[in-house]
């Protein structure tokens, strides 16, 4: 594990607490998925956040908005992002995700 153990979901900690073959086999996917193509980090930071949105995906959201602004990205491009795909999920899917946002970037 790393050093966002204290912010990853108990979960999360407890199933790769249990299963750490199975978590060191998801970080050498993320890298690989990383290295496949010729996006630079933020860009690929960007590409999470809306595939979070776009799955409802709330724990990875709130990460995802963590580790972006780790990397530099402003509030205004994190929202920008979290906000493209409401023409295709919808108006009340993309407030929820906001809303995740919001409180992700309160933590900080």
């Amino acid at each position: 594990m790393d050093k966002h153990d204290s912010e990853l979901p108990k979960t999360f900690v407890a199933f790769s607490d249990r299963f750490p073959e199975l978590q060191e086999a998801h970080q050498q996917l993320g890298k690989a998925l990383a290295d496949a193509g010729p996006l630079d980090e933020k860009s690929r930071a960007l590409v999470k956040l809306g595939v979070c949105v776009g799955a409802g995906r709330e724990s990875a959201l709130k990460s995802h908005v963590r580790r972006s602004l780790e990397l530099g990205l402003t509030r205004e491009e994190i929202e920008h992002a979290l906000v493209l795909g409401m023409n295709s999920i919808g108006f009340p899917a993309t407030v929820a995700a906001w809303q995740w946002a919001q409180e992700a970037l309160s933590q900080k």
